[in-house]
Formats: C-alpha cells, sequence, structure tokens
C-alpha cells in the first residue's frame, strides 16, 4: 500500500506544482497585458495600470474579467482594438509568460 500511497503524494505535488506555475504565468501574462494596454491608454504611470489589470484577474474565475477591464478602458479612452486583436494579446503574452516561468 506503501506504494500506492507513494503515487498519490506524487501526483498531488505535481498538481500543486502546476497550480503555482499556472497562477504565475497568468499573473505574469496580466502584467505584460497591462503595459502593452498602458502604452496604448497613454497612461502615465505604467505600473500602476499593469497592477490594476492583474487585480482585475481575482473579480471571478478565468480571464473574462481581465479582457472586460481592458475592453472597457479601452472603450473609454477611444482606443481602437478589436475583441479579437485583444484576445490574440492576451494569448501572445501568455506563450511569453509561460516562457519566461519556465526559463528561470
Amino acid at each position: 500500500m506503501s506504494s500506492l500511497e507513494d503515487r498519490g503524494e506524487g501526483f498531488e505535488k505535481k498538481f500543486a506544482l502546476d497550480a503555482e506555475l499556472k497562477f504565475k504565468a497568468e499573473a505574469r501574462r496580466n502584467k505584460l497585458l497591462g503595459e502593452w494596454a498602458a502604452e496604448l491608454l497613454d497612461e502615465a504611470d505604467k505600473d500602476t495600470y499593469a497592477k490594476s489589470v492583474i487585480m482585475a484577474d481575482f473579480e471571478e474565475a478565468g480571464d473574462e474579467d481581465v479582457f472586460r477591464k481592458i475592453r472597457g478602458d479601452f472603450d473609454t479612452k477611444n482606443v481602437a482594438m478589436s475583441d479579437e486583436d485583444i484576445r490574440a494579446k492576451m494569448h501572445e503574452f501568455m506563450a511569453i509568460a509561460v516562457d519566461q516561468i519556465q526559463n528561470t
């Protein structure tokens, strides 16, 4: 039975590590996304804006809260950007974030 328990512990540790890496990658993606959006929005304090994008991710599970934050801010400041382009940037920055996390 010890072998089975060891396997179970191994799976639990891998699950915890995967969840931690996913959280870090999403936070990094949101920071990159916030910096990109801050440039387009002509925000004076890019770090503060990027942090607000990171915080927006805690409103609900998934990426829709982050998307709504960016979409709403772009609409308020009349930044012409399609939903598809925003989602493409989210996807692009996620790939960059995962690469950065794995290579540090």
